[in-house]
């Protein structure tokens, strides 16, 4: 029983923490600009536990599409489903269950959040499947991955704003930033039998793309704090993530696996630098009022 339990948390993912860390840097970003500060903190305890729950579950989806490949490729060949370590009725049967509790968390929310829920559920399900057909899997993953950001609002506000979807392209863009250094790394292999990822779309400009990608990104984010006058902390902490960036573009610049893997896991830096600044600027302004 505890082998198969291991075995479970591994195909969740939960000895890999950065997937759901750069999920929920950006739910967090969008649950305290949409609360002003102050979010609800029942809503960030369900929106904490839904990121963790619904990363588990997408992990799943991912891996149960992808089993037959992932035998294939270095990082992924000790993948519980890809070595036959559990069936795919096993699989099925945990992503139902992590799905009905994440159904059960959004059940306590409003009626526009569980709407955005069920579309969410939908774009998990059909991310695996884009980069048989499509080099725009990142791309796919960066909407998949800052749909929070427009459940948060609706949470909260029971609304999308204009900053939801500010937050919502920053995020977007950040995330196909991160996914092509992921993709990068993964880029012999996937040539090597098949895979389509934007890597291998932009090829020997991928740095350029990255770089552009995450600028964008940054800019976004400064116009977003300079509408909500979120001021110098704010600004501190996009400096806290632009230096993240430099970092990581000067580890990818060889190309190297190991390399772009570190890039692609030093984001969660980036993520949290941005928050800091948000969660500090907020504290100090509640503070002179």
């Amino acid at each position: 029983m505890r082998k198969k339990l291991s075995i479970y948390l591994r195909l969740m993912r939960i000895d890999k923490p950065i997937g759901w860390l750069l999920l929920l840097w950006p739910t967090l970003w969008a649950l305290w600009v949409s609360g002003e500060g102050t979010p609800s903190p029942k809503i960030v305890l369900v929106f904490i536990v839904g990121v963790f729950i619904m990363r588990a579950a997408g992990c799943i989806v991912n891996d149960y599409f992808d089993k037959d490949l992932d035998g294939f490729v270095s990082r992924t060949k000790n993948r519980p489903l890809a070595r036959g370590e559990i069936t795919t009725l096993e699989a099925a049967i945990l992503f139902l269950v992590l799905t009905i509790f994440g159904l059960g968390l959004v059940l306590t929310l409003n009626h526009l959040t569980l709407l955005l829920a069920f579309g969410g559920l939908v774009l998990i399900c059909v991310y695996p499947l884009l980069k048989r057909f499509t080099y725009l899997p990142q791309l796919f993953l960066g909407i998949v991955f800052s749909w929070g950001t427009l459940m948060a609002f609706a949470a909260q506000k029971n609304e999308i704003t204009l900053i939801a979807g500010g937050l919502f392209l920053a995020n977007l863009f950040w995330t196909v930033a991160y996914d092509t250094m992921y993709a990068m790394a993964d880029r012999p292999d996937d040539m090597r039998i098949g895979i389509k990822s934007m890597a291998i779309l932009v090829g020997r400009f991928d740095l350029i793309f990255n770089l552009t990608c995450q600028a964008i990104a940054l800019l976004i984010l400064f116009f977003i704090g300079y509408e909500l006058k979120l001021g110098i902390w704010f600004n501190a902490g996009l400096m806290g993530a632009l230096s993240t960036v430099i970092y990581q573009n000067r580890l990818c610049k060889d190309r190297n696996r190991d390399k772009c893997l570190k890039a692609f896991t030093n984001n969660s830096w980036f993520g949290f630098s941005v928050f800091l600044g948000i969660f500090v600027s907020y504290l100090t302004t509640m503070r002179t009022l």
